[in-house]
């Protein structure tokens, strides 16, 4: 009885752990993601190399995603000549194009929209299934296509704080942008 209570105790702290390092820690080399914007049309997050990227992953019914997306949009508007490519993707079951488009409308989005499966992001993102995840999940890449910061699981206020993020994306669009970059 005791070791099977130990074997037990043992396998919930070896899927904790798995849990915990299922996400790999910025920075990493960004893996490559495909967007699907409402037209139907798809995008590989690699052509924005030369670009320093914010991806923000969510819901398009989600409050703090909304207010996340007002807030990307003014820093697109301030940032995006010097290089800062914002990327939205609407993430959950059963999501349409209109659903997206939607949001653009009411919210005023300047920027790239489109959407994903859960299941891709799950993997773009290293997450675990059994991982519950918060939105938005922001995501910022730099011109060489590493992830220097992005959200835990259950989220991250400074990345979704406006000051904040104007600071990381102005240091990064302060680095020069890769040899051979054609944008």
């Amino acid at each position: 009885m005791v070791n099977m209570r130990r074997l037990t105790l043992f396998a919930i702290l070896l899927a904790l752990a798995a849990s915990a390092l299922a996400v790999s820690p910025a920075p990493r080399k960004s893996p490559e993601f495909t967007i699907v914007e409402p037209s139907g049309r798809e995008m590989l997050l690699s052509s924005f190399k030369g670009k320093v990227v914010l991806i923000e992953f969510l819901w398009t019914n989600c409050p703090h995603c909304q207010r996340a997306s007002r807030t990307i949009s003014r820093l697109h508007q301030e940032l995006g000549s010097r290089g800062f490519q914002p990327i939205g993707i609407a993430l959950e079951p059963g999501v349409t194009p209109s659903m997206v488009t939607g949001f653009i409308r009411q919210f005023g989005v300047t920027y790239l929209m489109g959407y994903s499966t859960p299941e891709a992001v799950d993997g773009y993102l290293g997450r675990s299934v059994m991982e519950r995840l918060m939105v938005p999940q922001i995501i910022v890449i730099d011109r060489e296509g590493v992830i220097r910061a992005q959200s835990g699981a259950k989220g991250d206020p400074n990345l979704e704080d406006e000051t904040y993020l104007r600071n990381l994306i102005g240091g990064l669009l302060q680095q020069s942008a890769p040899v051979g970059s054609t944008r």
